[in-house]
């Protein structure tokens, strides 16, 4: 460890002196990347020119050493915050997974949420620098949010997603962004990444093989869209190359997609990292490149500036030697990832950097920890309900909570998770909340196996235990342990991380079944990172609640929502189909047929959909113009009316439909908001679209025109509910 090998002589020490001797105005600075007054871009070009050729290729490694000659420290790459951060030893807030925060459709609160993910962020480098701990996942690099389109259910990292529909994830990531990121103008709060670029979406089991290619409109309309969001909106301080190859060149080394597009059309300044490994894979599995100096220099002169990984970038002191790529391109990439480190003030005195003096009392402060609660319940997704819901607290004596997610409190964590103080599950919710009613908790089956504890599933024992109780809550669905990155399981139905089938295990329905048929309530709360096909449970349940991977409070949040304390709000990020037979073949990256905007199918729950204690009705209070320019902005108003007997937040959402003609999306979500509106009131949402947020590819001009023709517009609910439209022109 640096600490050990330099006691006597630490970096903090020699920083510390430099720091010192420049606190006096009119004090020089042994060297000026240590002068706060220059600018980072400055400080950059002074520091790399001070490095040797070998220092430079370990400071593009992710594992970036110390330089003791020159009082840098240590500095690892490589970190997540997914859904709070992630995979520290520190006790931290975790909040719902990715894939749950965007059900709950409100910007602010991923806002706030990325705001205190970086105050915990910055409270973990704090306290762990000052000890001399520079290890990974202490760092202010944030390999996060990752911004690719959930476009196949079956993809077992969707859950760390924002959904399928790129309008949506570019607005969720660009407000967690801002909020990582800070407002400050002079400091990064922290630094986010967006990942991973481009058109990667599974499978999980050939991602390091897998050669991509995409008609230019499905790229520009779906695979692009959010991170061009975040890089020109947003601010995004990085940028993560995907595994896969796009076109025949590992995404890593694209002319397409690194230079033409990141690095040119956008005017990305930030830095690129690899995914991990992703070097390595040039030469080892896609085999476009000899070796590990080949691949190196390509993947810099593409603009990838730092290397997961521990082998790859090394090669680049023979490629510099062999002509492969000259110093100065070498130079380019350190420059920008010096620039970062600048940007987030670790060379500068504490009293100057706003955010140093956060300390381990910010970790998981009640502001935090309240606003996990609050994401768990607008994340939670209210799919079906005959009136057994919301549960009448007053006249339950006895309930039953059967199944395997009923008290595993690892399964709401996710992936890529921190560690919170407490893992509530259903059953702990349950026991808090209904203090005077018994809990009967029996798991009854597991995810997908027949046997359960050496034993074979018995469903009507289990039926038999519970058959008096006033309802019967099943709490099943998946596992972060069954979907995720790049996993070996062979459980049915799954396979490497993805899904082989997205219909719910055949074990849990007939468990249902068994308890369906005591004749009592049966409430169906699932909890998962994908969609689920239920056909059965659809038809025969009483209710059905979308839970995800809630976080630390999915518990506490579903027994606010099952008894009516909190009326639900979530709505679906992804589309719910019915059956397999809906799906195009996985490896198959074409839209066509995927997602509300291009599926000609019945979906069994559409995209945007989500069921309330109350109900929304809209009206026109301005409809939008006749007729608007190429460079007009589409306004229009609705009111929106809770004609239901309970306060509760509306998700409104406004579809455009295209000219006919072509293949143009179905409908395309292009304005939402949460609101609350009390019973009997109403609420007024202003909508203003820029119609150059309409434009689409097109192969003949070559760049993304606008159609021009008839329009029309529609708003509600749903991606199905057409409660409002109207039609305009382009011309």
């Amino acid at each position: 460890m640096f600490m050990k090998k330099f006691t006597g002589f630490t970096v903090l020490c020699l920083v510390a002196a430099y720091i010192m001797a420049g606190c006096t105005a009119g004090k020089t600075y042994e060297y000026p990347f240590l002068d706060p007054s220059l600018t980072p871009s400055e400080r950059a070009a002074d520091v790399v020119s001070r490095l040797t050729l070998e220092e430079k290729v370990e400071q593009m490694l992710n594992k970036a050493p110390a330089i003791e000659r020159l009082g840098i420290p240590p500095y690892d790459w490589w970190n997540e915050c997914l859904h709070g951060v992630a995979r520290t030893e520190y006790i931290v807030t975790v909040y719902p997974q990715a894939i749950a925060m965007a059900a709950g459709w409100d910007k602010n609160a991923m806002l706030t949420m990325g705001d205190y993910t970086a105050v915990e962020g910055r409270a973990v480098y704090n306290t762990s620098s000052a000890k001399g701990d520079y290890s990974i996942y202490h760092a202010l690099t944030y390999w996060t949010p990752n911004i690719n389109i959930f476009r196949d259910p079956r993809w077992g990292r969707g859950q760390e997603t924002y959904g399928e529909d790129p309008f949506l994830t570019a607005n969720l990531g660009n407000h967690f962004v801002r909020g990582l990121q800070g407002d400050d103008p002079e400091y990064l709060k922290a630094a986010a990444c967006a990942k991973h670029f481009a058109v990667h979406s599974g499978p999980e089991s050939n991602r390091h093989t897998f050669d991509v290619t995409v008609t230019s409109y499905d790229l520009w309309d779906t695979y692009l869209p959010a991170f061009q969001n975040l890089v020109q909106d947003a601010d995004v301080a990085g940028v993560m190359c995907a595994y896969n190859a796009y076109e025949g060149q590992p995404c890593c080394g694209s002319d397409k997609l690194m230079l033409d597009i990141l690095r040119n059309d956008w005017g990305f300044t930030g830095y690129v990292t690899s995914d991990c490994g992703a070097i390595d894979n040039f030469y080892k599995t896609h085999k476009t490149h000899p070796n590990a100096p080949a691949a190196a220099a390509d993947a810099v002169v593409h603009g990838t500036d730092v290397d997961c990984g521990r082998q790859a970038y090394r090669g680049l002191v023979e490629a510099v030697k062999e002509g492969l790529l000259t110093e100065e391109q070498v130079d380019v990439s350190l420059r920008r990832l010096f620039e970062i480190r600048f940007r987030l003030g670790l060379f500068d005195p504490a009293d100057k950097v706003p955010f140093a003096a956060i300390d381990s009392t910010s970790l998981r402060k009640p502001a935090h920890t309240a606003h996990a609660l609050k994401m768990a319940q607008q994340s939670i997704v209210l799919l079906k309900n005959d009136g057994t819901l919301p549960l009448k607290k007053d006249a339950l004596k006895k309930i039953a909570i059967v199944g395997p997610n009923a008290d595993n409190p690892e399964v709401q964590l996710g992936n890529y998770n921190g560690i919170p103080e407490k893992s509530y599950t259903p059953l702990d919710g349950l026991k808090a909340k209904l203090t005077g009613v018994e809990i009967v908790y029996e798991q009854g089956c597991s995810y997908t196996s027949d046997s359960l504890g050496g034993k074979k599933v018995d469903f009507q024992a289990t039926a038999a235990k519970v058959k008096d109780a006033d309802v019967i809550i099943f709490a099943g669905g998946i596992s972060p342990r069954l979907e995720g990155e790049e996993m070996r399981v062979s459980e049915p139905g799954f396979f490497g991380g993805d899904r082989t089938t997205i219909l719910l295990p055949r074990i849990q329905t007939e468990m249902m079944k068994a308890l369906k048929a005591t004749g009592k309530p049966v409430i169906f709360v699932m909890m998962t990172g994908s969609a689920i096909a239920t056909p059965w449970e659809s038809a025969n349940v009483n209710a059905i609640v979308n839970a995800w991977y809630g976080g630390e409070y999915a518990g506490t949040a579903l027994a606010d929502i099952l008894t009516g304390d909190c009326n639900p709000s979530g709505h679906l990020p992804v589309t719910f189909y019915a059956a397999d037979s809906d799906l195009p073949d996985f490896e198959d990256y074409s839209m066509a047929d995927r997602t509300y905007k291009y599926f000609r199918g019945k979906a069994l729950y559409p995209f945007g959909y989500g069921l309330s204690y109350t109900t929304f009705a809209y009206e026109w209070l301005e409809k939008p113009a006749a007729d608007y320019p190429a460079d007009g902005t589409i306004r229009f108003a609705v009111n929106i009316r809770n004609t239901g007997e309970r306060d509760g937040d509306a998700v409104s959402q406004a579809y455009i439909k295209y000219p006919s003609g072509k293949n143009y999306p179905l409908k395309e979500l292009r304005a939402f908001e949460r609101k609350t509106v009390a019973q009997g009131g109403a609420a007024r949402w202003d909508v203003a679209i820029p119609v150059s947020q309409l434009a689409k590819w097109e192969d003949a001009a070559g760049k993304l025109t606008i159609p021009t023709g008839t329009y029309s517009v529609f708003v509600g609910n749903d991606s199905a509910d057409e409660a409002v439209t109207a039609t305009f022109e382009i011309k």
